[in-house]
């Protein structure tokens, strides 16, 4: 096992930086495919509601593991308050495929946009409703943030299926208490 993961990382380091850039986003692109295909198949098998609690399961522990690796690969040790959270929401995953922002940054409270979300805008093309996925970003979200710094606290300020700006599909506000 060792020896072919060895021999892939061996064809990355002969790549050039736009190859990796591309793959990165290519492999995001398919990260994001398999999320997607998989909450349909639930769907299809149990109906939304029952394909919204696996996905909420799904988010709060990988919302974790992607938080922990992103400081881990960062150098960013817990507790790093509002300046880490902003850091850390750059290298999601759904950083490469979403416009995001983070507004009215302070050392005590940022407020987070996500201008244009690849699967809203998708089901939006498409003539769908909004995906109702409130009820997942409220634990993605404050799982993440505290998973960066405990004392951070996170609100919802708008998530479909709750009506929203047509600025973005939904904004966080998180704030660092204590």
């Amino acid at each position: 096992m060792t020896g072919q993961l060895d021999e892939g990382v061996a064809l990355l380091r002969d790549l050039s930086k736009d190859e990796l850039i591309s793959i990165i986003i290519d492999d995001a692109k398919n990260w994001l495919a398999h999320d997607g295909l998989w909450f349909q198949a639930v769907e299809r098998m149990h109906g939304m509601d029952q394909a919204i609690e696996a996905d909420r399961a799904a988010w709060q522990k990988f919302t974790v593991i992607e938080a922990q690796r992103i400081m881990n690969r960062l150098g960013i040790e817990p507790g790093g308050g509002i300046p880490a959270l902003v850091e850390c929401l750059k290298h999601r995953l759904y950083a490469r495929l979403n416009l995001q922002e983070a507004v009215e940054i302070s050392e005590s409270r940022v407020v987070f946009r996500m201008v244009d979300c690849r699967v809203q805008s998708a089901r939006k093309r498409k003539g769908l409703p909004d995906f109702p996925c409130k009820s997942v970003g409220l634990v993605e979200y404050a799982e993440f943030a505290r998973t960066v710094d405990p004392r951070i606290e996170t609100r919802c300020i708008a998530c479909p299926p709750d009506p929203h700006p047509d600025a973005y599909w939904c904004a966080w506000e998180f704030v660092l208490k204590g």
